[in-house]
């Protein structure tokens, strides 16, 4: 049975977890419709239109808006609530029957709105878990997370090369690394390259029609690129949303534009732009020196091997792209990765504290 009307939730979410969503659901199952206003300030990390699109997913039946509040808190301050409220009231025009909080002003806030207050585990006892702990340690807070926000906080990694240089070995070896720190580590993902799919499907294409068809008989176009790049971000964000704090990935939609490069001699805008939307953090470039060429039936670029390590090297730094090139024997490859990876994540997710609250 709904005993209200209209419920509201109010808060930060920065970033949103466990906490708030349960007090979401609660106050949805209590009330005929729900708003949900999330507030952000202009010095916090996570932008405002990222915490909305989270709360909008994770609560479809909810109505989320958002709201940029730049007020520090000050519980005491009659005139601080009253500019909050200008931020609220603005936001939130209609009549409110309830608020929904776990906070000790709770009551205030409802009185304001001119509305019942409701306390919803205000002990915390159900999620222990808060926006300040999940900011100082999100790997530790990382099961309180839904997927579109571990998407956004998760280290993707990047392993990429030239042909037969190793990156699909790499790759799976960093992921099996990560994998055995156990604990939220165990759930580590490993993105495929979506490129040598395509190319699978493309050789058995034409082998439909010509039993006798060779590599060298699949002709690419420009028009394919943007087709691998796309999908293969599509990959690595389904991945990002359900695995450990970091992710590997055998490629990505910035390797896409040098093999644009590589067999169509040509940059691709369109593969550029896709590249352009990624969230990748650090990039592993395998040296083709020590590595001896493969030829697995999809391959014909020994040769180019020298131009494609050289022109990765370039591009990466053109772009400002974090890079470690990865050399040697595979055990000493490896152990550049993981101490690359591990210093990407001791440096944290470095979040900005909210304004300062006087409560």
């Amino acid at each position: 049975m709904k005993r209200y009307g209209h419920g509201l939730v109010l808060g930060k979410f920065y970033p949103p977890h466990a906490g708030h969503h349960h007090l979401v659901d609660t106050a949805l199952d209590r009330c005929e419709r729900l708003t949900v206003l999330v507030c952000a300030s202009s010095v916090e990390s996570l932008p405002l239109e990222d915490r909305v699109a989270w709360m909008r997913e994770v609560h479809p039946d909810a109505l989320v808006v958002g709201a940029v509040d730049d007020i520090p808190v000050d519980l005491h301050d009659p005139d601080v609530w009253d500019a909050h409220m200008a931020v609220f009231r603005a936001a939130v025009p209609e009549r409110v029957d309830a608020v929904f909080t776990s906070e000790p002003y709770g009551e205030e806030l409802a009185r304001r709105f001119g509305a019942e207050s409701v306390c919803v585990d205000p002990g915390r006892d159900r999620f222990p878990v808060s926006g300040t702990a999940v900011r100082a340690d999100p790997a530790g807070c990382w099961d309180f997370l839904e997927p579109p926000v571990r998407s956004a906080l998760t280290r993707r990694v990047v392993v990429l090369g030239a042909e037969s240089t190793g990156t699909t070995t790499m790759a799976l070896a960093l992921a099996d690394h990560y994998r055995k720190r156990g604990g939220v580590w165990a759930r580590t993902r490993y993105v495929p390259e979506y490129g040598r799919e395509y190319s699978e499907l493309r050789l058995a294409e034409l082998r439909a029609e010509r039993p006798d068809a060779a590599w060298a008989d699949v002709a690419f176009h420009s028009s394919d690129f943007p087709v691998i790049a796309q999908r293969q971000a599509e990959l690595e964000e389904e991945a990002a949303r359900d695995g450990s704090p970091v992710l590997f990935c055998d490629t990505d939609a910035f390797a896409t534009t040098i093999w644009h490069e590589r067999y169509m001699g040509t940059t691709s805008p369109a593969t550029g732009e896709i590249a352009a939307r990624g969230r990748q953090h650090l990039w592993l470039l395998t040296d083709h020196r020590g590595v001896d060429f493969e030829d697995d039936g999809l391959r014909d670029g020994e040769h180019l091997r020298p131009w494609m390590t050289a022109r990765f090297l370039t591009q990466l730094a053109h772009s400002g792209r974090r890079t470690a090139v990865l050399s040697g024997p595979h055990e000493e490859r490896l152990a550049a990765a993981v101490a690359a990876v591990d210093e990407l994540l001791a440096e944290g997710w470095d979040l900005a504290d909210p304004l300062p609250e006087r409560r």
